[in-house]
């Protein structure tokens, strides 16, 4: 089964009066702040009470849940103001690959963080495999969750930057860590002075200390 993505769906109180589809059409692009080339199609299930809005951009369907909060007031002709429940459609149960994070940040901590983006059901850590001498955890936590929306590639958890993966996750910028574009092209990028010591780079942050940059492809 194709799964839905970059969905919303605008759950209506079924006790509620009946809306229109002009109505809907106009709380939509009203209410909702939405323009007509964000919008790719608007769905209306009648039965159910339910109205499916798919996006252009993934990045503009996560801001409807900042700006909302899942939750906005339908007001119907008659005066009377019902709920709408907006949730994310499609995105369901993912592994969550949570690297860089050291052993002594409590699962708690990381629950805490994550709970954000989904319901968490389960956290477990990825362990070496079986023609490895030490069957040990590797350093990398799964977590299994039901996503309500994507999380970025990369998450500060307890102070540590954490690379966060997992099938379907749209790429995100390192810098800002909003998609659409990659650190290279980030617009929210700054010139950094740059120092050669021997043979590192060193680049100034804001804190005025230098950080070494190392590749190692057996890591990540």
């Amino acid at each position: 089964m194709t799964e839905r993505q970059q969905i919303i769906v605008c759950a209506f109180d079924q006790r509620s009066a009946r809306v229109s589809a002009f109505d809907l059409h106009e709380w939509v692009y009203g209410k909702l702040h939405l323009q007509e080339h964000e919008v790719v199609t608007i769905q209306i299930d009648g039965p159910r009470r339910h109205v499916y809005i798919k996006f252009r951009d993934t990045h503009r369907m996560q801001a409807i849940f900042t700006a909302n909060q899942g939750q906005e007031d339908f007001r119907h002709e008659n005066g009377e103001i019902s709920k709408v429940r907006i949730e994310a459609v499609g995105l369901g149960m993912r592994r969550v690959r949570v690297a860089s994070l050291p052993s002594e940040v409590e699962d708690k901590t990381l629950k805490m963080v994550l709970g954000e983006f989904g319901d968490i059901r389960d956290i477990q850590p990825e362990i070496w495999p079986n023609d490895y001498r030490c069957r040990v955890p590797i350093g990398v936590r799964v977590v299994s969750m039901s996503l309500v929306k994507h999380i970025p590639s990369h998450v500060v958890v307890a102070g540590y930057r954490t690379l966060i993966s997992y099938e379907g996750q749209p790429t995100t910028c390192y810098r800002c860590n909003e998609s659409g574009h990659l650190q290279t092209a980030c617009p929210h990028r700054r010139r950094k002075s740059r120092k050669q010591t021997g043979n590192h780079c060193i680049i100034s942050g804001s804190g005025g200390e230098g950080t070494h940059f190392k590749h190692n492809d057996n890591i990540g």
